[in-house]
């Protein structure tokens, strides 16, 4: 059984549509597949999936002794696709105890027979519990938009992964446990330490710690998925955050692609139906499609990329890019002339799209002050 969990370092960015729309591009492809909804402060996968309210979910499982592991997997209309419901109602669900993570994981496991992949669709943020669930696969997904704060958000949460991967690799009373915590708790150097910085002194006090953690972070090999893009510049983006991962955290990811914002989407929510069934020919299923392809054509037992195949992925998302913004072009017209798209939805995309671009320049302009402050700072030290 393959594990796959979607992650995001912020909400919004539209994880849980890539979560649902892979789960059936998976089941359509033989793959029998379980989603699980484990945003479980605001658990809303059954409606990106159309499935009706769920009576019962992880929150009963995990409260009530009565209820069983597998009373709460139920079926979905896509054959092939099961759904493990959230659940929003109990307080406080959303930071899991260890042992409730423990009984979680462990149940997933057991699925291992019956399922060929499971999907966690996690919660956004960087929580411990979601650090874990992320971790329990070295083929996580992150979900981005090229906003930003998403951006920003998207590192930091591979930068929280990649730090909780060491806390975890050290045993508790080793030496770099010590030094880790003391790190942690002086703020000012732990803030300009990172981790190719970290590894030669971990290697000098505890060697054992250093290899153990060495052999995980190669294990682990996270994958981007660009979304909400609106043009091909924003694939871009991508690189920042590929940069930032191999510069600072010594950790390489790949490029799975880009998904364009499409109006037809907000319609299949609202039919409550995941736009891959909605509308298979969509530019943005097809985008959807094409990951999931990716996804399955590689193997948990593959060797890691090297160098040469890490730039293949980037350079085939960027010029997927290009190839979808002409496409989504002509799709666009042929869904006004054909009627399926009004010139009022045609405006209202407009407008959309006016407001996002506004938003963009709103957080363009605040990254500048925020320069401008830090070098006007600098130069009065510099005066100094």
């Amino acid at each position: 059984m393959r594990i796959i969990p979607v992650a995001s370092g912020k909400g919004g960015v539209g994880k849980s549509l890539v979560a649902a729309n892979l789960g059936v591009a998976f089941a359509q492809a033989g793959q029998k597949t379980v989603i699980a909804d484990l945003d479980l402060g605001a658990s809303n996968l059954h409606l990106v999936l159309g499935h009706h309210a769920p009576k019962k979910g992880i929150g009963t499982f995990l409260s009530s002794a009565k209820v069983d592991f597998v009373d709460i997997v139920a079926d979905t209309d896509v054959p092939g696709l099961k759904f493990i419901p959230g659940d929003t109602e109990i307080p406080g669900l959303a930071n899991l105890k260890a042992t409730q993570l423990k009984s979680l994981v462990k149940n997933f496991i057991a699925l291992q027979d019956q399922v060929d992949i499971l999907l966690l669709d996690l919660g956004a943020g960087s929580h411990q519990s979601i650090l874990d669930f992320f971790l329990l696969s070295g083929q996580g997904v992150v979900v981005s938009s090229p906003a930003v704060t998403a951006v920003l958000n998207a590192y930091v949460f591979l930068k929280n992964a990649v730090y909780r991967l060491m806390f975890t690799s050290f045993g508790k009373n080793s030496r770099a446990r010590t030094y880790l915590e003391k790190l942690r708790l002086d703020t000012s150097a732990a803030q300009k330490m990172y981790i190719p910085q970290l590894l030669p002194e971990i290697k000098k006090i505890d060697k054992t710690s250093y290899n153990a953690f060495c052999e995980r972070l190669e294990m682990l090999r996270p994958r981007l998925i660009m979304n909400m893009v609106s043009d091909p510049k924003d694939a871009e983006v991508a690189m920042k955050i590929r940069r930032s991962c191999e510069e600072y955290l010594g950790l390489k990811i790949e490029h799975l692609g880009v998904m364009y914002r499409d109006t037809v989407q907000d319609t299949a929510l609202s039919s409550r139906l995941p736009i891959t069934l909605y509308k298979p020919q969509a530019i943005l299923s097809q985008a959807l499609f094409r990951i999931a392809e990716k996804i399955l054509q590689s193997q948990d037992d593959a060797p890691l990329p090297d160098e040469h195949q890490i730039d293949e992925s980037f350079q085939e998302a960027e010029i997927e890019a290009e190839t979808d913004f002409e496409n989504r072009s002509d799709y666009v017209g042929e869904l006004l002339h054909s009627g399926a798209l009004s010139q009022g939805d045609l405006i209202e995309t407009v407008k959309s799209q006016q407001i996002e671009i506004s938003k963009l320049r709103k957080e363009n302009n605040f990254m500048k002050l925020k320069l401008n402050q830090a070098l006007q700072q600098g130069f009065k030290v510099g005066a100094r």
